[in-house]
């Protein structure tokens, strides 16, 4: 098996366990970034309302769809982030740069494989998310959609395969961004320890693991938030003025909310996020680094 497909696998156990792990907080974030404002007093009254008025299945609703794309996705960042990897290593190993094998990259060239990854994530992330948002934004009583396959058939049929990627620019400005300080922040912090104690990265603790991607899912939102929220916003939105569409493009949807809504419009539903995010990324982790030492044993 060669070192990408194991990646690639590494990669997905890591993402399905992101998914079962964060959906229930996800929904909550959802809900809340895209209701208008004063719909929510807070995070308790909107997953109590969901809870009450949708049952407790509602917080897993939509999932078969990041169930599939998000393991996809998280496959292909792992993948494409240590594709890089080992050409920076290379590169340093030629320089004689980098320690032992040329393994220690730099703050540069971990963020440079960190954009790459987000990229070559957003091309799927960007349909996959666009799906899910519909199915967890609609009426529970009247839904449009019945499941993620009759959404795209609805929106593709309707408005083309553009439809599906809705939201696209910003979700490559949320992937890059986001990826880049993400694997960043992990990769440093092994390196750290593997530094500091004299081990290899398949001798540290799982648990360190797990802490190092909640650091890293911290780094992540702090900086991506606001940008989170808009790509919600586009991705909610009409299709055409016809179907209710708000914003003509994302610069309009900024200028938008930040009139009518406010600031704090940027950072409505962070509350959930931030108890996901070290929950849902220390599993995303865990599940690669598990993974990844199986596969290369």
């Amino acid at each position: 098996m060669s070192n990408t497909i194991k990646d690639l696998a590494a990669g997905t156990a890591g993402g399905i366990a992101q998914v079962l792990v964060g959906q229930p907080f996800d929904i909550v974030k959802v809900r809340m970034q895209t209701s208008a404002k004063g719909t929510y007093s807070g995070m308790l009254h909107c997953a109590g309302g969901i809870l009450k008025n949708e049952g407790p299945l509602a917080f897993y609703k939509g999932t078969l769809t990041p169930l599939l794309g998000i393991g996809v996705c998280v496959s292909i960042q792992f993948g494409v982030l240590e594709y890089a990897k080992r050409i920076f290593m290379a590169q340093n190993l030629a320089r004689g740069e980098g320690g032992e094998e040329g393994k220690m990259l730099s703050g540069g060239q971990l963020v440079i494989a960190g954009v790459g990854a987000g990229l070559a994530n957003g091309v799927v992330s960007g349909p996959v998310e666009h799906i899910r948002i519909r199915l967890q934004t609609q009426s529970n009583t009247n839904p449009i959609y019945k499941g993620p396959f009759n959404a795209m058939r609805q929106i593709v049929s309707q408005h083309g395969i553009p439809g599906l990627f809705k939201g696209q620019a910003v979700t490559f400005l949320r992937e890059a961004t986001g990826y880049g300080v993400y694997f960043l922040a992990y990769e440093k912090l092994v390196q750290r320890e593997m530094t500091q104690k004299g081990i290899r990265r398949d001798q540290i603790n799982p648990m360190n693991s797990v802490l190092y991607g909640a650091a890293a899912g911290y780094a992540l939102w702090a900086v991506i938030y606001p940008i989170d929220m808009i790509k919600s916003r586009m991705q909610t939105d009409g299709f055409t003025p016809s179907t209710g569409q708000k914003y003509a493009s994302a610069r309009d949807c900024v200028r938008k909310v930040w009139r009518t809504e406010g600031i704090g419009a940027f950072t409505r539903g962070l509350g959930p996020t931030l108890i996901r995010s070290p929950f849902a990324n220390g599993a995303t982790f865990l599940g690669f680094e598990m993974a990844s030492r199986l596969l290369y044993s």
